[in-house]
């Protein structure tokens, strides 16, 4: 069985405002939770007008309280933006308040720009590289083991569990390392995902955590009720790729028709790369496309990025999405 849950970055629309981006979160949680998703995650992103996830645990904190039974979590937390201290008394705190509910996945992304990056950091002397020692030390304040010397109150002896998330081999070859569930971020970042997977499985070890690799993959969904309408859905989230890579980020725009062809070839072909673990269509184009994605690619679970400008739609979709997974189930 191939698992669902969502990744919502908690999109502002042209239009919108923040608080009313945070009121559909708490919407849509519900909405997945009762569609039968697995997990809400929501992701750290900083300096950027169209998400409004930026304050993670607090918005983790905001959808467990609107929901009760789902898994609720970061997809992830870019470590070297924070001490693991912090982090471990942050998800602590969720813990105490959601037990057995929360997620920790992990990167080592900073989630923003060099000056944003600065900015929040107040210094860049913090090192990516120092990664892995950043997961054992987040490892040590969970586990209370007395290696820091500190007792982390709240975070001590909380039951988190945590991710590795990766768009490289990096992540890949970590998380196989530590026995931690992997989650690859195939969304946006397709070219490793296949030796990513292959490198996580071939060198895993078991632990106190996992017994078993457990993988993750995220993919496109947006689904309508017809090819052409979900084309038009998917085109605000291809404006924000492009307004992403021309350096001019901003808030999500209204879907516009033919958005890709108007790009040119050059500027689809982008696309189509940036985005080739999508499936944009019907019920019967969006089953075919998950189907031969989870026969690629064996994960045990999908983690469904749909973001769409209009509410509404975004819900349909992921009812659509959530009827394609039950029925791959049954006849898998």
């Amino acid at each position: 069985m191939t698992a669902y849950s969502l990744l919502d970055l908690v999109p502002v629309v042209e239009g919108g405002s923040v608080s009313q981006s945070l009121a559909n979160a708490a919407d849509l949680a519900r909405h997945v939770e009762a569609l039968g998703f697995s997990r809400y995650w929501t992701a750290e992103h900083h300096g950027m007008t169209g998400i409004a996830s930026a304050a993670t645990s607090i918005v983790i904190a905001h959808v467990a309280a609107a929901t009760s039974t789902i898994r609720v979590g970061a997809g992830g937390i870019m470590l070297p933006n924070h001490s693991p201290l912090v982090i471990a008394e942050q998800f602590g705190t969720l813990d105490a308040l959601f037990p057995g509910r929360i997620d920790l996945g992990l990167g080592r992304a900073p989630g923003s720009d060099q000056k944003v990056a600065r900015a929040m950091r107040r210094t860049l002397e913090s090192d990516a590289n120092a990664f892995p020692q950043d997961v054992l030390e987040l490892q040590s304040y969970f586990a209370d083991d007395g290696q820091t010397g500190i007792s982390a109150t709240p975070g001590a002896g909380a039951d988190i569990k945590l991710w590795i998330l990766g768009s490289s081999l990096f992540g890949a070859q970590l998380a196989a390392a530590l026995g931690l569930p992997y989650a690859f971020a195939s969304h946006f970042a397709p070219d490793a995902l296949d030796g990513a997977l292959a490198i996580y499985r071939r060198d895993f070890r078991p632990s106190a955590a996992l017994s078993k690799p457990y993988v993750m993959a995220g993919f496109n969904v947006f689904a309508a009720d017809t090819d052409d309408e979900a084309e038009l859905l998917a085109s605000s989230q291809q404006q924000a790729f492009v307004a992403l890579r021309t350096g001019n980020p901003g808030k999500m725009k209204p879907p516009v028709a033919n958005y890709r062809q108007s790009l040119g070839p050059q500027g689809a072909s982008i696309l189509d790369h940036v985005l080739q673990c999508s499936a944009v269509g019907s019920p019967a184009t969006v089953a075919r496309g998950i189907a031969a994605f989870v026969e690629r690619t064996g994960v045990n679970e999908i983690m469904v990025a749909s973001s769409i400008y209009d509410h509404e739609a975004r819900k349909h979709s992921l009812e659509i999405t959530a009827d394609v997974m039950r029925e791959l189930v049954t006849t898998a």
